[in-house]
């Protein structure tokens, strides 16, 4: 066979002819266009044809086939998003056209078969098989009044969804520029078939397919590194088993979503590797993982499946047991409330590990909590985090269980004094994030776990005002500068608001800052630390340093500092 690389432009027309029998190979990722994109690509092709010039030809970019050259059929490596979304287009063409029109316009999505030539009758692209029947049955045979009859809820796939709702859109345009003029859309049909291009690139081989789709640009969305992981895996899984171990593969992507499986590859890296990323995620995925298991099934069942179970729990806060599943949820919303997620490779390497020891897991989970809350209010930057947490997954790959727990999660005794020296520090000073993540957790240890965090809008607050103005009664309560600049910006001064900064009511005596600022509608707040600022009488040094000495307190035995 050779390996021979061929390429050459063709029109529409004959990209949708006997020529090509195109099929998606069940290691690419779903159909993934959505409306934006076939909105963008329908807007394209209607300014070029609504242009004076009714000669020149537009280009569609390129499409990597392997393909023996002499034979139609192909299989898809770069381009399945342009040949789906351009079959729905045609097919919303052949749903407004009648007679001998509409037969013309379906020869494009369905070989009609030839007995004397030996062609079947068949659709020209058939999909992966998740989605091949349905795209069969509701677009290439133009049942599209059904198709948009159909829930979107109820449908199997988000490929499945995104067909639907691309062929929704593809309708709308069609009337909104055509109306019921039949013979002005059959002219736009006209100018897709014979005026715009693809450059159809072929080759025998599926290495020199790769390679040649690394370089080429490409108008489509790229695929990630997990799809060319995908066909180097079960590629090598026996053939007998690569049904089952493919369909096991797309299960998890589907469960996961095609953004959140490259996530979990990502971790799954950083398990193995225990270092921070210097190359392609393809790259150093094959080195550092793949080339250190077993086999192409081992990979998969011992490796990608429990991980990405495990990556569903920690991310989702999923976890179910008969013991402490409601405070192990809790402690992995907190954890997802962080603004990185270099926690996950540790859960997801214990969860798959211990995941059924209810009391283990609890125990893991909440000083994991603990650990990445110092890393994040005490600022780490991205690599003394992963060199942290590699210490952590170091640990757990040796002999570890409740009896003997994998004690690296611990904070040591430097780590505490250091956590509680930020905490009865200047708060106000950090990021916004790490000081709303600090005083929202504060809350929630106040409330015990009763109270749930989704506001629309948080702001944090000062009890006592940034300026003091001179005559007010904030400066007959602090008459002291120092001790004003001491306390403003610290724990006990800060309060939760639902609401936004309001610089009038900043400045207000205490009472009337209470019942005008801090006061939700019904006359409470929804925040345990608001609600004792409104109970208090009054806002003096002496307060507010006892109550720094109890919100400290709070922190240090909820977070077992002490």
């Amino acid at each position: 066979m050779t390996k021979k690389i061929t390429g050459a432009e063709f029109p529409l027309a004959k990209i949708f002819s006997s020529d090509f029998d195109y099929v998606i190979p069940s290691y690419q990722r779903p159909y993934a266009w959505t409306p934006v994109q076939a909105g963008e690509l329908f807007s394209d092709l209607y300014d070029f044809y609504c242009k004076e010039d009714k000669e020149d030809t537009y280009f569609l970019g390129s499409i990597v086939l392997i393909k023996e050259e002499g034979k139609p059929h192909a299989e898809v490596i770069d381009g399945q998003q342009r040949l789906t979304t351009l079959t729905i287009l045609l097919a919303a063409l052949t749903h407004r056209a009648a007679g001998s029109i509409r037969d013309a316009f379906h020869r494009y999505l369905c070989e009609p078969g030839n007995v004397l030539e030996g062609l079947p009758q068949k659709p020209r692209l058939s999909l992966r098989e998740r989605d091949r029947e349905f795209f069969k049955e509701y677009v290439q045979d133009v049942a599209l009044g059904e198709l948009l009859g159909l829930d979107a809820a109820q449908l199997d796939t988000e490929s499945q969804r995104n067909i639907q709702a691309n062929a929704r859109l593809f309708l709308q345009r069609l009337e909104a520029v055509f109306g019921n003029d039949s013979q002005a859309a059959t002219q736009f049909g006209q100018f897709l078939v014979q005026r715009c291009f693809l450059v159809a690139v072929s080759t025998p081989s599926q290495q020199s397919a790769f390679r040649v789709f690394s370089v080429l640009n490409s108008r489509g969305l790229d695929l990630l590194p997990t799809d060319i992981i995908k066909s180097d895996v079960i590629g090598k899984v026996k053939p007998e088993l690569r049904d089952e171990y493919n369909e096991t593969w797309e299960e998890l992507e589907v469960e996961t979503g095609r953004d959140g499986f490259a996530e979990v590859f990502g971790h799954i890296r950083m398990i193995y590797a225990k270092d921070k990323a210097r190359r392609a995620l393809l790259e150093e995925f094959r080195e550092r993982v793949i080339d250190k298991v077993s086999s192409a099934e081992t990979l998969v069942t011992e490796v990608i499946e429990p991980y990405t179970q495990a990556y569903l729990v920690a991310k989702y806060a999923q976890f179910v047991s008969t013991a402490n599943a409601a405070d192990v949820n809790d402690l992995l919303h907190w954890l997802n409330r962080i603004d990185n997620s270099d926690w996950l490779p540790s859960a997801m390497r214990f969860l798959a590990q211990h995941g059924s020891n209810a009391a283990y897991v609890h125990w893991f989970i909440k000083r994991l909590e603990r650990l990445a809350a110092f890393m994040h209010i005490c600022a780490y930057d991205v690599n003394g985090r992963i060199e942290r947490y590699a210490r952590v997954l170091n640990a757990l790959e040796k002999p570890h269980a409740m009896a003997q727990p994998v004690t690296a999660v611990d904070l040591t005794e430097a780590e505490k004094k250091s956590f509680l020296k930020q905490l009865d520090g200047e708060v106000y000073s950090m990021t916004a994030r790490r000081r709303n993540y600090l005083i929202l957790r504060l809350d929630s240890f106040l409330a015990d776990g009763a109270a749930s965090y989704d506001p629309a809008v948080l702001t944090i607050e000062h009890v006592l005002p940034q300026t003091v103005a001179k005559g007010s009664q904030w400066e007959t309560l602090w008459p002291d500068f120092l001790q004003q600049l001491h306390w403003v910006h610290r724990l006990a001064n800060l309060v939760p608001l639902n609401q936004r900064r309001n610089s009038q009511a900043q400045n207000h005596d205490f009472d009337r800052k209470k019942k005008a600022y801090f006061m939700g509608k019904q006359g409470v707040s929804s925040y345990v630390l608001t609600t004792q600022v409104l109970n208090t009488a009054t806002w003096t040094p002496e307060v507010v340093e006892k109550r720094q000495r109890e919100l400290l307190d709070v922190l240090a035995t909820s977070w077992e500092l002490k």
